[in-house]
């Protein structure tokens, strides 16, 4: 954004060295400088004192021309309006200029634990406010914000009109009296300092959620960045709608009866984009290009923006203090936290506007991973497995209870990988075990048994990266040519058993020779055009030779 303010500072400083210069040539307008007899008097008349171009203006008056005062009253003030405009940039009242962004703060994490006195991370003007408001209080904060906007940009629309010769308040007046932030050229848009709404899940998916939907449905372009830790992290680590199946908190306690929380994360992601009027960015610090691409992308969008971003809250995950890099990275490869982004000015169906590119692995259910261990002679080994939610799972200890180291002296035939366990139907499951492959401090292989809890979070996240999927249309290519050639081949058979039947019981050796001919013609140059687009062959079988 910065640049485009450096060259909007340079256009403002021409402006006003232009009005200066348009001014003075419109009062010298009202002065005869063709009466050189005039002019001679005026000097000599001033040989003892210094003419003044007050002086000089008097004797040279052309009452032919006078000066419109209207008209000069608003130029000068028009004048004065650009020189302002320049200060509110260059100093403004903390001469520190015009600020290059304004956040509104949810009260959380990221006030109470982000800015603690008499630190802040916050290198413009912000707010804290009650964590359910922010997005309400983003929307006023932005309108009056867009109305200052809105007076800079008409002094200077107004005055490259004057240069122009083309400012009438008769045509303008009422142009100017209501002219706002939707009357904006993409132009000035991109100079505006974006609004931004910042909270946790309990400031946007649960109790301040009426408010962030009403911000995104009202289609008032302010941007919400949502912190998704999957728990209520600031009052003590509640579960929230955010979190996954068999997460242990407060409030989704484990224990004999109850085995953390049970019902399916919100997908906050997908809400947004069910608005339809608003850009949507879900992503984290696993792939920082897509993050901040996605960032920056929504900023200077025109629409609202939401932002839900993976956030690690090390205490209620119960991972590492230095841990927020590698947990993110493996939320995004186990599909326990997808990327995607959704764009409405991109098209119409959500398969025009929907982008997955950042995952890995997008047409399998799990990437997979290398596991370096020693077998039992002790050499170096490699295992590769797939990095499903379990996997990722087994690193946190909201998940710890879920599962159970089994000793090499147990293993048996009923234990089964959990990727291969999910695909088996219900009856396949019976008196199975899932399991995923861990390592002990030795560095040796052991299987991880998983708890049925685990084993629901696992399928649900697989189930949601295919819906992803299909909304995106990633897993829909159909290939058209390839069906209309399937179906010519069908329509040459069904063809060649009508012929056969319509020529009854005569000599029927060259009706059968044209009928067999074009079926292999067809299946011929449906074989060509399926192998150069690498579709799937239909079931035609070929024509080798005919019997009579």
């Amino acid at each position: 954004m910065q640049p485009r303010i450096k060259k909007h500072l340079a256009d403002i400083d021409d402006l006003i060295n232009r009005l200066e210069t348009h001014i003075r040539l419109k009062l010298a307008e009202g002065m005869d400088l063709s009466n050189v007899a005039a002019v001679n008097d005026a000097v000599e008349s001033h040989q003892d004192t210094d003419l003044t171009l007050t002086d000089l203006s008097a004797t040279l008056n052309d009452e032919t021309q006078p000066v419109d005062p209207k008209w000069l009253k608003w130029a000068t003030q028009l004048l004065e309006k650009l020189r302002h405009l320049k200060w509110l940039y260059t100093d403004g009242k903390t001469n520190r200029g015009r600020a290059a962004m304004g956040i509104i703060n949810a009260t959380g994490c990221t006030s109470v634990w982000g800015s603690t006195f008499p630190y802040n991370p916050y290198p413009f003007p912000w707010t804290s406010h009650l964590f359910q408001d922010s997005p309400s209080v983003a929307m006023g904060i932005f309108e009056g914000h867009m109305a200052k906007m809105a007076e800079g940009f008409k002094v200077v629309r107004q005055a490259k009109l004057e240069l122009e010769g083309k400012y009438s308040a008769e045509e303008y007046g009422a142009f100017f009296t209501y002219f706002g932030w939707k009357d904006f050229s993409d132009e000035e848009w991109l100079l505006c300092p974006p609004v931004v709404s910042v909270g946790g899940d309990d400031a946007m998916y649960d109790i301040g959620f009426q408010n962030l939907s009403r911000a995104l449905a009202l289609g008032v372009p302010v941007k919400v960045l949502v912190l998704d830790t999957q728990v209520y992290s600031n009052t003590g680590g509640q579960a929230c709608t955010s979190g996954f199946i068999g997460q242990v908190a407060d409030m989704s306690p484990y224990g004999k009866a109850w085995k953390g929380k049970t019902e399916i994360r919100k997908e906050m992601g997908i809400i947004g984009m069910a608005h339809r009027t608003s850009y949507v960015l879900q992503s984290s610090v696993a792939n920082v290009t897509h993050m901040l691409e996605g960032y920056i992308d929504g900023l200077n969008s025109r629409r609202p923006a939401l932002f839900n971003i993976y956030t690690t809250c090390q205490p209620e995950q119960g991972v590492g203090d230095d841990a927020s890099d590698k947990q993110a990275r493996l939320a995004m490869e186990s599909r326990a936290y997808s990327m995607f982004k959704y764009d409405p000015d991109a098209g119409v169906t959500f398969r025009d506007c929907c982008d997955l590119e950042g995952n890995p692995a997008m047409d399998d259910d799990w990437p997979t991973y290398k596991i370096d261990y020693q077998d039992e002679k002790g050499k170096e080994a490699k295992l590769e497995v797939p990095m499903s939610f379990a996997d990722f799972a087994l690193t946190e200890g909201r998940f710890r209870n879920h599962f159970r180291k089994a000793p090499p002296e147990t293993w048996n035939d009923d234990m089964v990988q959990l990727h291969e366990f999910l695909d088996l139907d219900e009856d396949g499951r019976d008196g199975k075990f899932p399991y995923i492959w861990g390592l002990d401090a030795k560095n040796r292989l052991m299987r991880v048994l998983v708890a049925q809890e685990i084993v629901k979070s696992t399928e649900e996240r697989r189930d949601f990266w295919h819906q992803l999927k299909s909304l995106a249309g990633v897993d829909q290519v159909v290939d058209l040519e390839a069906i209309a050639n399937q179906a010519k081949a069908e329509m040459a058979q069904k063809l060649t058993t009508s012929l056969l039947a319509m020529a009854g019981g005569g000599d029927m050796s060259a009706l059968a020779d044209m009928a067999f001919q074009l079926t292999a013609v067809t299946a011929q140059r449906h074989r060509k055009t399926t192998s150069r687009s690498g579709s799937r062959r239909p079931n035609v079988p070929p024509v080798t030779s005919v019997s009579r």
